[in-house]
């Protein structure tokens, strides 16, 4: 046992002695965030009519959970399903799963992997000499890289940064999904409230072409007249027929963005009219490098490939390499384990690239130009969410005044029709006057709702582009501790 003892030691230690000095040097170059290639603030619009919002929240959007921002009971049960069904999201979480297992992969290979040998031989030297036996047992190590330059360890960091990116992926297309689901919620309210007036604009026209007809048979109008509104009535059905079409259509959407059949016994959800979101504050662009996780992701993207370049350079280096056994020999199988059977091996190995036809310059300029890339991709997304929030801010400053002014008109539009219709029944107006009320009437009244609509999906959209709608699920939270 002493023997075993002493062999163990000497390859223990080498070993032990090259775990230390692995990864004592990095040659990536050290990181440092590019600056933000926008502006400090986002640009100021003057709110329209110096209206606002009825509720207003000064609470960071990234800090306003989904189930506070969205008030509609429905909607949220509806985004719930999508959370848990929705396929796209199940997508990226496996995909962070891929990843880890990947990152560990890496990982493992800074740590010498340790297996046990059990070997056995016969032979013979010639037609008459006798058999020879060996047989062997034992552990070893085998070409264990001792990573005095870093190549391994920078190769595991840029495998933990495309974990990480890959989990703010996750983030993304959570965000995404939310609002994806609420836009299109929102939109099937819309569609109820443009079918309702569509019926009813429908079965006004018909009702004033029966009249028509029967003034026509009378001979109090003309057959022009009666043709006019005979196209009103035909238009009306044409538009109600396309409005069904995009109601049904949006209804597959929402389907398909929940994951599965939408229940029958969900709560009665808000009329479009009915519903409010809240109001909110900018902030600064430089918050979106913390709430947005698309911009993270990038940033970890540009981590990984700031780390290649550390792996790149090494392979300038010697790489050197330990391999090592330690166990018992015997030329019987029963004499394995006895005493004086017992020995090791070490043999390390060092491999020096000298002519290699620039092969590792090619891959050094590889992996910069692959940092380069990663930097710009870094700074496009920093300058896409800038983009997107003072777009959104902009809506947010003049949806509810453009709101405003097109239910004024639907009014003035539906005062004018009624006006209309009392002066060409008392024969004081022309039926086309009457007929151009009716036109305008249902094309304020559409105006009106698809305004409504537009307001509310920017508050949804500002919502996302600020970084909300983020909620860690239960189930997720391993995977967010696998990443410390």
């Amino acid at each position: 046992m002493k023997t075993l003892e002493k062999a163990l030691k000497l390859i223990v230690t080498p070993l032990a002695l090259s775990m230390a000095l692995a990864g004592c040097m990095s040659l990536a170059p050290k990181y440092e965030r590019p600056a933000a290639p926008v502006a400090p603030a986002f640009p100021e619009v003057p709110r329209a009519g110096g209206t606002a919002l009825p509720v207003a929240t000064s609470e960071a959007p990234a800090a306003l959970a989904w189930q506070r921002f969205f008030a509609d009971a429905r909607l949220r049960q509806l985004i719930e399903m999508s959370l848990a069904n929705n396929r796209d999201l199940r997508v990226s979480i496996l995909n962070i799963e891929q990843a880890r297992a990947q990152y560990r992969i890496t990982r493992a290979e800074r740590l010498p992997t340790v297996s046990g040998i059990v070997s056995g031989n016969r032979q013979t030297t010639g037609d008459d000499a006798p058999i020879s036996s060996i047989y062997q047992a034992g552990f070893g190590v085998s070409a264990f890289e001792l990573d005095l330059f870093g190549r391994v360890r920078n190769l595991s960091q840029a495998a933990l940064a495309q974990f990480l990116a890959t989990e703010e992926a996750r983030r993304t297309t959570q965000i995404s999904l939310v609002a994806s689901v609420a836009n299109t919620y929102l939109t099937l309210l819309a569609d109820d409230e443009l079918l309702a007036i569509t019926q009813q604009t429908l079965k006004t026209r018909e009702e004033s072409d029966r009249l028509t007809r029967l003034r026509f048979e009378n001979g109090v109008v003309s057959k022009l007249e009666l043709q006019q509104s005979t196209s009103l009535v035909e238009t009306a059905r044409a538009e109600l027929a396309r409005f069904q079409r995009q109601r049904a259509q949006d209804a597959n959407l929402l389907t398909l963005l929940v994951g599965q059949t939408i229940p029958e016994n969900l709560p009665a959800g808000a009329t479009l009219a009915a519903t409010e979101l809240p109001e909110l504050p900018a902030g600064l662009p430089s918050d979106l490098l913390t709430t947005r996780p698309d911009i993270r992701a990038a940033e970890q993207q540009l981590i990984a490939a700031n780390a290649n370049i550390g792996a790149a350079r090494a392979n300038y280096f010697p790489r050197i390499s330990l391999t090592g056994s330690v166990g018992s020999a015997s030329t019987e199988l029963s004499g394995l384990f006895k005493s004086g059977s017992f020995g090791w091996t070490f043999a390390p190995q060092a491999v020096l690239p000298i002519f290699d036809l620039g092969r590792i310059r090619a891959g050094v300029d590889s992996a910069r130009a692959g940092r380069d890339i990663a930097v710009a991709e870094y700074e496009q997304s920093i300058q896409t969410a800038f983009r997107e929030v003072a777009d959104a801010l902009a809506g947010q400053a003049t949806f509810s005044e453009q709101l405003r002014a097109q239910r004024a008109v639907a009014a003035a539009e539906q005062d004018r029709y009624n006006l209309s219709e009392l002066r060409y029944k008392s024969g004081a107006a022309s039926y086309l006057d009457l007929l151009d009320a009716q036109r305008s009437l249902f094309q304020a009244q559409q105006l009106a709702v698809q305004a409504n609509l537009q307001r509310l999906q920017n508050q949804v959209t500002l919502y996302r582009v600020l970084g909300g709608g983020w909620s860690e699920p239960v189930a997720a939270a391993p995977l967010a501790q696998a990443s410390r």
